[in-house]
């Protein structure tokens, strides 16, 4: 299991520095030679319609999807670590992605709710670049927290017996730990190629938030090597962990289906949650970072998917396919309203 993450954080580093190394320094004195000409201190996001009505409906609606999404994942995190029987690393894994989830949906789903009220949306520029950092952060922490789940599922699909002993506490724990710190590594590694670029032209970005692709378009220098490294980043990372999930989930059904039939029909639904969740993350990922032809009106709609509509999914999902879960949620809330009558 410790070789499965490190080949993932060394081919990350190594994918990065292997095509960037020598290039590094030579970008930086081009990219400071035209920062005192930078006069772009907030940048005006366009949004995603120029109707007043039709965007205060979905002020509205995005509201609502908000608030479930936030109410939703808490519910599952306090319920998976209040509820003694659920205390197992698949529902651990699960508290956690249900956590990152949360936080995805609030890096940049207020402002966007509070901008649909708003002519102008504008956004300073250190709080551009810091939803590109968190977006960047969270995506590669739930891309890791996928892979670890899909780990999971396949010791305790294909080595039963030895479940508990390979999926104890101290590697639930130390999977959680490394998914953040790959997630860090993979913001940090692009994040200063981008800041450092000087904005002296436009300042106007056609979308709901900031993310690198767009934002490096408006630099006033040839940005062609940044975009080769997104590409490497994001694009090829994603693509990659999707094509191991695919493979990983695709073993374990085979597995499934060459045993007895005992228990198929419980692990068929878990698998089909899993995997339904990572198309539904990797789909926007490698659309947005890997297809060559952009096309403002799919991004958009895309950004929205991936930040909003997502998150939300994840909750549904996994409950609705998870008899165990839906009876603890069920139970946990009965005993808080109770406790909440009594006093």
């Amino acid at each position: 299991m410790a070789l499965y993450f490190s080949l993932i954080l060394h081919g990350m580093s190594d994918l990065f520095f292997l095509s960037t190394g020598h290039l590094r320094v030579s970008f930086m004195m081009e990219s400071m030679k035209l920062l005192n000409q930078s006069q772009v201190s907030e940048f005006i996001l366009l949004g995603l319609t120029s109707s007043q009505d039709i965007e205060f409906l979905l002020f509205a609606l995005f509201s609502v999807i908000y608030v479930v999404t936030v109410l939703g994942n808490l519910l599952i995190i306090v319920t998976v670590f209040n509820t003694p029987n659920l205390n197992t690393p698949m529902y651990f894994l699960l508290g956690n992605l249900s956590f990152v989830d949360m936080t995805l949906a609030s890096f940049a789903t207020p402002k966007m709710i509070l901008n649909l009220l708003k002519k102008q949306k504008i956004i300073s520029f250190a709080g551009c670049f810091t939803q590109i950092f968190l977006l960047h952060l969270l995506g590669g922490v739930e891309m890791v927290l996928l892979v670890s789940m899909a780990f999971d599922r396949y010791v305790a699909i294909c080595k039963p017996l030895r479940y508990m002993t390979i999926m104890n506490k101290k590697v639930c724990v130390l999977l959680v730990v490394t998914s953040w710190l790959l997630g860090l590594l993979h913001s940090g590694l692009q994040i200063p190629f981008a800041v450092n670029l000087p904005f002296c032209g436009s300042n106007v970005v056609d979308s709901i938030f900031c993310d690198l692709p767009l934002v490096t378009k408006l630099a006033c220098i040839d940005t062609y090597f940044v975009q080769i490294v997104i590409v490497a980043n994001s694009g090829i990372i994603s693509l990659s962990c999707f094509i191991i999930l695919l493979i990983s989930y695709s073993l374990i059904l085979i597995t499934i289906k060459n045993h007895s039939p005992t228990g198929q029909s419980k692990a068929r639904s878990t698998l089909t949650a899993h995997i339904t969740v990572v198309i539904l993350f990797f789909g926007p990922c490698i659309f947005i970072y890997i297809w060559p032809f952009s096309n403002h009106s799919v991004d958009k709609f895309l950004a929205v998917f991936y930040t909003i509509i997502t998150p939300i999914l994840n909750p549904i999902i996994y409950t609705l396919r998870n008899k165990e879960m839906k009876i603890s949620m069920r139970k946990f809330w009965r005993a808080f309203v109770n406790s909440r009558e009594d006093t």
